[in-house]
């Protein structure tokens, strides 16, 4: 088993600087990233389990039933990449299909990444598993040094594309081209513009898991930060902006109140909300627009039930 973990530990400073800033802005928002310290992870892997979620098993099938046809376009290659790994499960159809010779898998939650990354590597003796645990947002460049010779894929699935702005996005596919080289590929999942009702049930599951998702966030500010925020005066809400064509994720205050982040108090008035998340959907051309303004080029797509897979290179 070859296993490689470095990690590049997310400076406290850049999360009370992230988040003072965010609650200092008009309106008050904190990047999602931050959602995703260890019980994060955890309730975010329980979300794609609940049956208003189709996103990650619709993903799943596509992927399973096109996987032949995948392997085709992409061709052969020597290392697949995929930032955002998390629990490492998405990749192994490319690896039992592609054989690369090396993966390559970034993640901001570095400890839950290493064990998952070694796991995998058990599993996949000839295969040299190299973990990253970084904000690949602020970091992704330094990766580069880390990545072997040869023919590259980045593998960026489940929709997370749609965390970012069309502007943020393209940038953020720009450096994947320059991650990818010349002759990389990238190969993306995201998820289509459908029936507003399917959207909002998806973000507002019956069992509360996506809500306490959102709520864990402001646990971890009280851990980390040092913040009094009570979860109980929040309110999770979620909705799908048909103009913006995003669902928005917020956390309503249920009072006036003040509350202490890091030694600075911020006041929430009665219904003002703190933006945790948008999730962009798309048409396939206006992805495509997208990816091609970064430098891309479309090689290929499948789609089924709502989501869709595109191969560039």
């Amino acid at each position: 088993m070859a296993f490689t973990f470095q990690d590049f530990p997310v400076a406290a400073d850049d999360l009370r600087s992230d988040v003072l800033g965010g609650l200092a802005a008009c309106p008050k928002s904190i990047p999602p990233k931050y959602f995703y310290d260890e019980t994060g992870c955890r309730l975010f892997e329980a979300i794609c389990a609940q049956p208003e979620y189709a996103l990650c098993r619709t993903e799943r099938t596509l992927m399973a039933s096109r996987l032949p046809d995948i392997a085709a376009a992409v061709g052969p290659l020597d290392c697949i990449v995929e930032p955002g790994a998390g629990e490492c499960r998405k990749v192994r159809l490319l690896l039992d299909a592609l054989h690369p010779t090396h993966l390559v898998v970034l993640d901001i939650a570095g400890a839950p990444l290493a064990a998952a990354a070694q796991t995998l590597a058990r599993a996949y003796p000839q295969l040299a598993v190299t973990a990253l645990g970084m904000d690949f947002l602020r970091d992704l460049e330094a990766a580069a040094p880390c990545l072997p010779p040869g023919r590259r894929l980045i593998y960026y699935p489940g929709s997370s594309i749609g965390n970012f702005p069309p502007d943020t996005a393209t940038a953020l596919l720009a450096r994947f081209r320059q991650l990818a080289g010349a002759d990389g590929h990238l190969l993306i999942g995201f998820d289509l513009k459908k029936d507003p009702l399917l959207l909002h049930a998806a973000y507002n599951d019956a069992a509360g898991i996506t809500a306490a998702f959102n709520l864990n966030l402001l646990e971890r500010l009280n851990r980390e930060l040092d913040a009094d925020f009570d979860p109980a005066r929040f309110r999770h809400y979620a909705f799908y902006n048909p103009v913006a064509g995003r669902i928005e994720m917020h956390l309503v205050s249920l009072a006036a109140q003040t509350v202490s982040v890091a030694g600075r108090r911020f006041h929430f008035a009665l219904g003002e909300t703190l933006h945790t998340e948008h999730s962009y959907k798309f048409r396939r051309d206006e992805f495509s627009t997208i990816a091609g303004n970064a430098g891309w080029k479309l090689a290929d797509e499948w789609e089924q039930e709502g989501f869709a897979v595109q191969l560039y290179g």
